[in-house]
């Protein structure tokens, strides 16, 4: 005879959720694992993320709208993200984005990133 435990499943509705208002025209929806982590990140045409780097592995996934990033210390490389297309940004890359649309991205971190859950992401928060 088996025993089974109940798995209580987490369940969430983007729609559902309150976006967090940041600098500009940026706002952010969160949803955290363990040890992972995806963001809706919504950004108004002209909007910029300053350059910075995490520990952090990074997918980024644009859903509507288009980014454009900066990559190195220098922005050594650059590559503009459109609608269907994603980056991956390794662990402690220097970037920096600009939304050159309205955009819609979808971020996923390995490990979930504790500046956004502490509210400690100052680069997004000064305005």
């Amino acid at each position: 005879m088996s025993t089974s435990t109940a798995v209580k499943v987490p369940h969430y509705r983007w729609d559902d959720m309150t976006a967090e208002a940041l600098k500009g025209g940026i706002t952010r929806k969160l949803i955290t694992g363990d040890r992972m982590m995806i963001a809706h990140v919504f950004l108004k045409k002209g909007d910029d993320v300053p350059q910075h780097a995490h520990e952090n592995e990074q997918l980024t996934y644009i859903l509507s709208g288009a980014l454009h990033f900066w990559f190195g210390a220098e922005g050594e490389q650059e590559i503009t993200v459109r609608a269907g297309e994603v980056v991956v940004i390794p662990s402690n890359l220097p970037h920096r984005a600009l939304a050159l649309e309205d955009t819609l991205d979808v971020d996923v971190f390995c490990p979930p990133r504790q500046d956004w859950l502490s509210g400690t992401d100052a680069y997004l928060r000064d305005k």
